[in-house]
């Protein structure tokens, strides 16, 4: 009996030091090249060959899911169900995220390549000293029009977008912020107000130009510009390149009253599995040839000084897309405006597309 009780001691004992060493290689290989990372981002976001180089190079594998807005990103993440390394989030989402301590900091001894990043995009209020996010795209929100369809006519004013001319011709993102925001620089206010007043002007406003709205609409808006479905569209500056890129055509400009300037950035969420395997891909991201790469793929402008200058100088010259300093000073970020108040903000979208419909 003494015997049978010593050898399953024995097996036991084996059998836990198997365990102990099969746990040790995993987190082994979750930190020192190998393992998995799971990465959260905004559709048509990175140029997919580049996963699949840096998976070649780190012997990481990567698990790419993506979102439509900043909203459901934080709302999955929040909930914990999933289990992400990397996102990418925007500014004003970043600091929700941090106050709701949703982020880790960023070790920067692991991101050598952040030395490529035009300080311009670096310390910024939303994240200063980018304790938790390292800058990814930036750009603009602004209006796209093909000339040809519209007898010549061009856009200054956001103002431009209500004339009878244009009926069924508008083409909306299908965003809050970015639709509420343009009634508001219509009206010469901040795209960050929270004066109920300025809010319901703004809404009211925006549903007399019901007549020359044709959709309210996400990702799609770049097809129906590219098939000429659409003569104007309020877009997002990469989603503009993008069409401009099928479509000569067509043009873009940001409106004289102002408008966004938006920074979106890679985080590492609280709940990350692989940090240091999220480092590793945040710094791949970085590297110059990677970002060139990126940027010349995705049509967004890149905030990494060193690959701009391997990319085509008929981009990077291009002010529409890269914005000089000075024009940048009639842009706004946005602020993170609270619960509350984003809730505002969604609920007249929503009577403003319900008025669409009517």
């Amino acid at each position: 009996m003494k015997e049978i009780t010593r050898a399953a001691i024995a097996i036991l004992l084996i059998a836990g030091i198997l365990l102990y060493v099969v746990n040790i290689m995993e987190k082994s290989s979750a930190t020192s090249g190998g393992g998995t990372i799971s990465v959260y981002n905004w559709g048509e976001y990175i140029d997919p060959e580049l996963i699949k180089q840096f998976e070649k190079e780190t012997n990481i594998s990567v698990v790419y899911e993506t979102f439509d807005s900043n909203e459901s990103m934080m709302t999955k993440i929040e909930q914990g169900g999933t289990t992400y390394d990397v996102a990418v989030p925007s500014e004003y989402a970043i600091e929700k995220m941090k106050e709701n301590k949703l982020l880790q900091p960023i070790d920067h001894a692991l991101i050598p390549n952040l030395k490529n990043i035009d300080p311009y995009f670096l310390d910024l209020p939303f994240d200063p000293g980018n304790e938790y996010s390292i800058p990814y795209f930036w750009g603009t929100v602004g209006i796209a029009f093909n000339p040809t369809l519209l007898d010549g006519q061009t856009f200054e004013s956001w103002n431009d977008l209500w004339d009878p001319s244009l009926e069924q011709e508008v083409i909306l993102v299908d965003s809050a912020r970015e639709v509420i925001g343009l009634g508001l620089n219509s009206l010469g206010y901040s795209l960050n107000s929270t004066d109920m007043d300025e809010l319901r002007e703004a809404t009211d406003k925006l549903k007399t130009m019901g007549p020359n709205v044709k959709a309210i609409i996400g990702d799609e808006i770049v097809e129906m510009m590219r098939r000429e479905e659409a003569a104007v569209a309020v877009i997002w500056s990469g989603q503009a390149a993008d069409v401009m890129w099928v479509n000569e055509d067509i043009d873009f400009v940001v409106p004289e009253e102002g408008s966004n300037l938006w920074f979106d950035n890679m985080i590492i969420p609280k709940t990350a599995d692989n940090v240091e395997g999220a480092h590793a891909f945040i710094n791949f991201m970085l590297d110059p040839e990677v970002a060139a790469q990126n940027a010349d793929y995705v049509g967004y402008s890149t905030p990494n000084e060193k690959a701009i200058a391997l990319m085509d100088p008929e981009v990077t010259e291009d002010k529409r897309f890269y914005p000089p300093e000075e024009l940048r000073e009639r842009l706004e970020v946005y602020e993170n405006l609270g619960l509350e108040m984003l809730g505002t903000y969604n609920e007249l979208f929503l009577e403003f597309k319900m008025d669409m419909e009517n």
